[in-house]
């Protein structure tokens, strides 16, 4: 039967129909769009419309790639599977396959090149955005202002202390660590840690990495900001858990461990040390440099 020898070749697209399907399914891997772990509303930053847009034209950018190369083989593949059962070749028909699969290859090039275009207007629009938020902030957090907060500071090697906060009672670097809360067979969850000397107590498990981290991240911010400032500066290691409920927070006497929540209420009540006002100053121009040399440095030399 002729119409065998059109309906046998499809065999040979059933690898590439699934690669597509999985291609399809991890469309959205990426997505950068979190809620807070205190009231589960959606956080939003400068420019978060962007952000959400420049999500949705990397998850393009990763669909036509991928499901570019793949689509743009289905005629050949065809045409392959047609030359194995036809009695006979046409090779006008195979000029149809190779003209096919010549179109969705500039199809998909010019849906390439628009995506690429447009994640670069995207990016140049959040980085605008940005720029003007960080500029607004001056209103609420004018130079002068004693408590200063940085974000993503460089440390050691390749290490990020998560925030460092300046007040005029000491500097602070506060370490975020996010762990999932045990749920119980009820669907109650169970997110109290109870804090030792040397570690946390989870339900159901233990660790000692993120008070070793923090203390490590203590150690070296005293140590470079003596180096920077000229004298000792005193720092205090803050641990963050948000979502859990805190035990005993005081028994890791030289750290502070908090759910994050009402954080910013806190850190005025600790008094690690006072700061002057040349020393405070220094110690804001200090990170500030150290973050705009890091970033520096990392950018890519065209």
């Amino acid at each position: 039967m002729a119409w065998l020898e059109y309906l046998l070749p499809l065999i040979f697209l059933f690898p590439l129909v699934a690669t597509a399907v999985i291609v399809v399914g991890l469309r959205n891997l990426h997505d950068a769009r979190v809620s807070s772990p205190f009231d589960a509303h959606r956080l939003r930053e400068p420019g978060q419309s962007l952000r959400d847009r420049l999500d949705r034209a990397f998850a393009s950018l990763f669909l036509n790639g991928a499901l570019g190369p793949i689509i743009t083989l289905v005629p050949l593949v065809y045409g392959m599977g047609r030359m194995i059962f036809a009695r006979q070749q046409n090779w006008l028909e195979w000029g149809i396959y190779g003209a096919l699969s010549t179109l969705l290859v500039l199809v998909f090039c010019l849906r390439l090149i628009r995506d690429f275009q447009r994640i670069r207007r995207l990016k140049l629009g959040l980085a605008c955005e940005l720029a003007v938020g960080q500029e607004l902030a001056r209103l609420i957090r004018p130079e002068a202002h004693p408590y200063y907060v940085f974000h993503d500071v460089p440390g050691a090697g390749d290490d990020t202390l998560d925030h460092v906060a300046v007040t005029p009672h000491g500097v602070f670097a506060i370490e975020t660590r996010a762990r999932t809360p045990a749920v119980l067979p009820s669907g109650e969850e169970r997110n109290v840690v109870v804090v030792e000397s040397e570690r946390l107590r989870f339900p159901g498990w233990k660790e000692r990495r993120p008070l070793r981290e923090t203390r490590r991240a203590v150690r070296w911010l005293a140590s470079w900001l003596e180096r920077e400032v000229g004298q000792a500066v005193p720092v205090q290691g803050v641990l963050a858990l948000p979502g859990w409920r805190i035990e005993d927070a005081t028994a890791a006497s030289d750290l502070l461990v908090v759910s994050g929540e009402d954080l910013a209420n806190q850190l005025p009540q600790r008094h690690p040390g006072e700061l002057d006002a040349a020393t405070h100053d220094a110690v804001i121009r200090a990170l500030r440099q150290r973050i705009a040399t890091t970033a520096l440095n990392r950018t890519p030399q065209s």
